[in-house]
């Protein structure tokens, strides 16, 4: 059995993205194999490094030498022996527990209770959809608290819509690679709520730094809530109907989604709950009408290489599509 020591064990002040804090069951797998090679190695280290001390005073030269070498030893089937099986030993212990942990997280049954969430990476940003709650939202993934009692983890199918990515938020799961048409999957059970962070770990191309990852894990009754309110169509009033004329005919519609509209696209994020978001271009800036407005009129500003164009719009058009914006909620 793995050593198990409390999260945090190794924490000073509280990160993020601190792999030494595990807040999930495979995070905390991935925490205690960790340990465990660190202690075999540092066992290793040890004995190693004494023996060489005790060698270093133990054969030192002395005065009274006269440049004669010690006596020589030649073959010993005790020390052969010893440096062989030895490390084969170890390795064989390192590579079973490593399976082990492997084995448990990628063959790990899913509950009835198991929340299921397909990840697709796009340059730069991640869409995230709830096939079986209706629910298409982006940058920001709701996931439930896992109760001890009954589990509730979350299962993540992962799809790439472009090149390589890779889904990683220490705290809770290992890092794993999205694949351009080869799906993968891992999953994530968190003990405790609160905001967790990560990053997309596979270089993806100008923005890959800013392609950031945050996960809400909510009380159940919280999460159902969110799921209700996302679940809706938007809330569409006469004071906004200029701004969403120019949105549709501006060809925003094209790329963006917002349910109860004519706008389906598909290549850029759903927009029909913007504002319920706390971040916009995938965490890194606060989501307010000062930054919408900012993104909307140039977003190469906030992310070079942005695959979203430059609108053109005069004014008055960016205030009314500014003013829809603030309305998706």
């Amino acid at each position: 059995m793995l050593l198990w020591l409390a999260p945090g064990a190794f924490a000073g002040p509280l990160s993020p993205t601190n792999i030494f804090a595990p807040a999930s069951t495979p995070a905390q797998s991935i925490f205690d194999l960790s340990v465990f090679v660190l202690l075999v190695t540092a066992v290793i280290f040890v004995v190693v490094f004494g023996l060489l001390v005790y060698s270093v005073v133990k054969f030192r030269r002395k005065t009274d030498d006269n440049g004669r070498e010690p006596a020589q030893v030649f073959g010993s089937t005790q020390v052969e022996l010893a440096w062989t099986v030895i490390p084969v030993l170890i390795v064989v212990v390192l590579f079973l527990a490593t399976a082990r942990v492997v084995a448990s997280i990628q063959n790990a049954s899913q509950p009835a209770a198991a929340v299921q969430v397909t990840v697709i990476g796009h340059q730069f940003w991640w869409e995230y959809r709830y096939p079986g709650l209706k629910v298409v939202t982006a940058n920001e993934l709701h996931v439930p608290v896992s109760d001890p009692a009954h589990p509730s983890p979350t299962f993540l199918t992962l799809l790439s819509a472009d090149t390589d990515h890779s889904f990683w938020v220490p705290r809770l799961a290992g890092k794993t690679d999205l694949i351009p048409n080869h799906p993968n999957s891992t999953w994530i059970e968190p003990r405790e709520t609160g905001l967790f962070l990560g990053q997309c770990a596979q270089y993806c191309g100008t923005q890959h730094a800013k392609m950031l990852l945050r996960v809400y894990v909510q009380p159940r009754e919280d999460f159902d809530r969110w799921i209700r309110e996302q679940s809706q169509a938007a809330q569409l009033s006469d004071a906004t109907r200029n701004g969403r004329m120019i949105f549709e005919r501006a060809a925003c519609a094209n790329c963006h989604t917002v349910q109860g509209t004519a706008a389906k696209g598909t290549f850029g994020p759903d927009l029909t709950h913007l504002m319920s978001r706390e971040t916009i271009a995938s965490g890194i800036a606060p989501n307010t009408p000062e930054t919408i407005r900012g993104w909307i009129q140039d977003p190469s500003v906030l992310k070079p290489g942005c695959l979203m164009p430059a609108m053109q719009l005069n004014p008055l058009e960016l205030n009314a599509v500014v003013a829809y914006m603030e309305s998706l909620r």
